[in-house]
């Protein structure tokens, strides 16, 4: 398969096409349009890690506020270089072992792709778009065990889960010779990672915090936030973010661009909007927590769903997953699971939600193609098996590897920290630096 066919057909795992547009092309076949359109959604999703970082950051105790945000920045070193050595081939190479991963001679090291333009785009942008995906999506997990982990053994964990969770799991779903991508009438609709990013980091995260435990003094200690304005600007980068993170994922510049940049923004608001409702009818008080919770929510449901639903369809996930989501945080202290920042109940959930609900949102120039694909009538109920699919395989790779690499690591060089380092703080003890310097760590 050649290295355009590939490119086009991952453009067709985005569940999307380019119609009718006018580009530019430089006299090197570089459709300046798009590439410039992808350098910007690139740089966006790399805005989301110092965004994640900062969101993080804030919510935890004083104590812990550097240690909580190096666990999102060192990604993009491990992972960073784990994509440009492995990753990129692991991905989106041939299909190997019986297609768990892939692999392509041409992406080690990224070598071989000096000089190729795919579709109007260097494919060394492709590789850093996607690239950015891989770092950003182990981070999410460390939400949920912040305050209580090893960083040596943090760090071995986002790499092997790299490995054996997020690159696996992202070759049958976007690679074009991967089985999920190739199930049912059109493949499992997934634009930018509701299965491959939050499914994946929800359920791992909820493995993780469950194997680990919770924090000393979980439930019956309150853990107040030490920085809700930074949580704030947090998620204010997050959602810019975001546009970069769904339309970039159209690989392109155009009609469906546009369309998955609306639907981010319609379910985002709607989201944010809908958690504001539900703390007003419960509390008759608007919190700021509240209001970026459901921002967050708003984002995640429509991650999987923006190439293929339309503003209604945008409106009702947004205002679905918060509902949902709440819902799912108030089982926390009743089921004594302890997943810190709620990775699980917010990424996990809401993007869980937008995954199967997206089946009935469903624009119906998408169901035609898909009925013609068929040679029957596709109904939401026939995507809604292949999603159930995808869902079912995404929780049982991520779950089992999880437990695995969580046992490995705390038997080997340790993942749960001492009690004593624990109750001191782990900016003091790990990283012997504290994140206020005018303040007492508490």
């Amino acid at each position: 398969m050649t290295r355009g066919t590939r490119t086009a057909m991952l453009t067709a795992a985005a569940l999307l096409t380019m119609k009718g547009a006018a580009f530019a092309l430089t006299g090197d076949g570089v459709d300046t349009g798009s590439t410039s359109w992808m350098l910007i959604s690139t740089a966006l999703v790399l805005l989301m890690v110092p965004g994640l970082a900062m969101f993080y950051g804030g919510l935890v105790r004083t104590k812990n506020v550097l240690s909580t945000m190096m666990h999102t920045f060192v990604a993009l070193a491990v992972i960073g270089v784990l994509w440009v050595v492995c990753g990129y081939s692991l991905t989106f190479g041939s299909s190997i072992l019986g297609g768990f991963w892939g692999w392509n001679p041409d992406f080690f090291l990224l070598s071989g792709i000096d000089s190729t333009i795919t579709d109007g785009i260097p494919e060394y942008i492709i590789a850093m778009f996607q690239g950015k995906f891989a770092i950003i999506t182990p981070a999410l997990i460390s939400g949920a065990i912040a305050e209580r982990v090893w960083f040596r053994g943090y760090i071995a964990f986002i790499a092997l889960w790299f490995l054996f969770v997020y690159a696996p799991l992202c070759h049958w779903i976007w690679a074009p010779d991967g089985w999920l991508f190739n199930h049912g009438a059109a493949g499992v609709i997934d634009l930018a990672g509701g299965l491959v990013i939050h499914v994946s980091a929800g359920v791992s995260a909820l493995v993780a915090a469950i194997y680990l435990g919770p924090r000393k003094g979980f439930p019956k200690t309150a853990f107040h936030p030490n920085n809700l304005v930074m949580t704030m600007m947090g998620a204010g980068l997050l959602w810019v973010g975001w546009f970069g993170f769904n339309a970039g994922s159209t690989l392109g510049s155009g009609l469906d661009t546009a369309r998955a940049l609306a639907m981010t923004q319609i379910s985002a608001a709607s989201g944010a909007l809908s958690w504001l409702a539900i703390e007003a009818w419960i509390y008759k008080k608007a919190t700021a927590l509240g209001f970026v919770s459901g921002i967050l929510a708003g984002l995640v449901v429509i991650t999987p769903a923006a190439g293929v639903v339309l503003p209604g369809g945008a409106l009702i996930l947004g205002a679905l997953s918060s509902c949902l989501c709440y819902w799912v945080l108030t089982l926390k202290t009743k089921l004594g699971y302890d997943d810190s920042l709620d990775c699980f109940g917010i990424h996990g959930v809401g993007s869980g939600l937008g995954v199967l609900m997206l089946s009935f949102f469903i624009r119906d120039s998408w169901m035609a193609d898909a009925s013609a694909a068929a040679g029957k009538t596709w109904t939401a109920f026939d995507q809604l098996l292949v999603q159930l699919t995808g869902m079912g395989a995404t929780i049982a790779l991520a779950a089992s590897v999880t437990l695995v690499l969580c046992v490995a690591i705390e038997k080997t060089i340790g993942f749960r920290i001492d009690e004593e380092s624990e109750m001191i703080g782990l900016d003091q003890t790990l990283h012997g630096e504290t994140g206020y310097g005018l303040t007492k760590a508490s």
